[in-house]
């Protein structure tokens, strides 16, 4: 099946098994805005605790804060959102069809790529075992040329971007002939500035109301805070402070789903620095966070590093990394070095000394900060889109059977233990339910009991549950029951009072959490 069609089954699944709807769906919905259902916000919640006890439990000097959306409308002029938050926009005259211009480009550089790993596979089948895939890159006519062809556009590409020059972005869409997806027309408009920030009043009347945003990123709440946290806390450099928040931001094209949307949620840390230790912090924080995405084990060829060839205006370097979607690599996560800018511009703009002074050396200066920033809504994307797997089941009876499985990572999944009587008299509802009572308080449990035992399986495989317990009659005898694996099916006969023992090992944070720490669950 078709990535394409996959990605529309994930879709509607979601739905169908209550982790995302549209968002005011009996109005026909809004535009890129989407509610976390039942199971959905389970997962979610899950993803959130993966992150922050990552952060404030695995470093000492990670610290957390829950900054307001509304901000003081200074803060963005000094941030240098309201004059350099923006993205270009260019509208197709025919299909009366708004676009980023940007992404035009890179979506045609996409297809230079495929059309060069489209020719690396068929060589590589061709060849197998004696394929030199780097010899081959370096001397195939084809690839070579539209490598050259990539080299030079992602050149000029990136000084136009970094110069922020409109007219070159619209020549280079026709230089390269690209043309609108809907119409298929060249006929464009000339590229414009779209400031990405939601714009709302403040006041009891119009004439005294104050015109602030709603924030396009949680970041601002971090550093205008600095001097408190850092205050109260004695913190000493280099320390962080984490934070998971909404944030705002009017998208021209919001699209693949939950991917890109107008109302996200964003989880970020910002390091705070001695100046001169920067460039070993970025890589540092890069490693670390690539071990914490790899520990999900989601497959170690799903993930790379990408480096920015535009660079945000606070920003001295930059990588994103990069998660193979059913739609290609994106970015989930950012690494940045943001110099001193934030937290210089705050301080100039408001008056106030954010300086650190350190006691060694009887200086202060203000400090640098290396940020990671990844977009909650985009993990679970992630997660949802490596575990989303339909297959075939070969029955007892040799017949072929088909379930549909989200095989999330036991320590995220919504619900972590179902316990199902295998039927509803004899007893066995009213031990299913004294198991349950035993385990709820450490994991999220569900009980079920109508349809088949099959049936039941079937709903649990599909909202992503690694262990069903069925209670049948043989439990009244040895007080054992059967648990069976989501991944492989497998069902054994185990005490009851082992229970808990063997959820613990799988879905206990506390335990996911130590193997991380010591590396014994990475991905290298």
């Amino acid at each position: 099946m078709a990535k394409e069609d996959i990605f529309k089954n994930l879709i509607a699944h979601c739905k169908e098994y209550g982790f995302i709807f549209q968002s005011s769906e009996i109005y026909d919905g809004l535009g890129a805005v989407y509610d976390y259902g039942q199971n959905g916000v389970e997962l979610k919640n899950n993803i959130k605790k993966y992150w922050w006890d990552s952060m404030i439990l695995l470093h000492e000097n990670v610290v957390g804060l829950d900054s307001a959306i509304f901000m003081h409308p200074k803060t963005w002029k000094a941030s240098g959102h309201l004059d350099a938050f923006n993205d270009p926009l260019i509208d197709n005259k025919d299909s009366k069809k708004r676009y980023r211009a940007d992404m035009l480009i890179e979506e045609y550089l996409e297809k230079l790529e495929g059309k060069i790993s489209k020719e690396v596979n068929k060589a590589a089948k061709k060849f197998g075992d004696s394929f030199d895939e780097k010899m081959f890159r370096e001397t195939n006519p084809r690839v070579k040329a539209n490598q050259e062809k990539i080299d030079v556009l992602t050149k000029r590409f990136a000084d136009a971007m970094n110069n922020t020059n409109l007219e070159d972005l619209k020549q280079i869409i026709l230089d390269y002939e690209i043309a609108c997806p809907v119409s298929g027309t060249r006929n464009w408009t000339d590229v414009r500035q779209f400031n990405l920030m939601f714009a709302t009043e403040m006041g009891s009347t119009a004439d005294g109301a104050t015109k602030i945003y709603l924030r396009p990123e949680t970041a601002q709440g971090i550093f205008v805070n600095y001097i408190n946290v850092q205050k109260t806390g004695r913190m000493k450099l280099p320390f962080g402070i984490a934070q998971i928040g909404k944030a705002f931001r009017n998208e021209i094209v919001a699209r693949q789903f939950i991917f890109r949307m107008r109302e996200f949620e964003q989880m970020e840390m910002q390091y705070f620095i001695k100046p001169g230790t920067e460039e070993e912090w970025f890589d540092h924080w890069k490693k670390i966070r690539m071990k914490w995405h790899r520990a999900l084990d989601l497959g170690k060829d799903n993930y790379r590093f990408h480096d920015h060839d535009k660079l945000a205006h606070y920003a001295a370097a930059a990588t994103d990394i990069e998660f193979r979607f059913p739609f290609g690599f994106r970015e989930v996560e950012g690494i940045h070095s943001r110099t001193n800018f934030d937290l210089g511009q705050h301080q100039e703009f408001s008056g106030k000394k954010l300086q650190y002074f350190d006691p060694e050396t009887n200086k202060s200066f203000v400090p640098y900060v290396v940020e990671t920033s990844l977009g909650l809504d985009r993990i679970f994307l992630q997660i949802i889109s490596a575990a989303y797997c339909e297959e075939e089941v070969k029955k007892d009876d040799g017949s072929v059977d088909s379930r549909v499985v989200f095989k999330l990572p036991p320590v995220l999944a919504p619900v972590k233990l179902a316990v199902l009587p295998l039927v509803k008299k004899d007893g066995l509802p009213e031990i299913s339910r004294k198991i349950m009572d035993d385990l709820k308080f450490e994991f999220n449990c569900r009980y079920e009991e109508k349809d088949s035992i099959g049936r039941r399986y079937r709903r649990q495989d599909a909202i992503g549950t690694p262990f069903c317990i069925t209670v049948d009659h043989q439990t009244k005898e040895d007080n054992t029951v059967t648990i069976r694996y989501r991944d492989s099916m497998k069902q054994e006969r185990v005490k009851i009072e082992k229970l808990r023992e063997i959820m613990v090992d799988k879905v206990d944070m506390s335990r996911f959490l130590r193997k991380l720490a010591t590396g014994s669950d990475a991905k290298d």
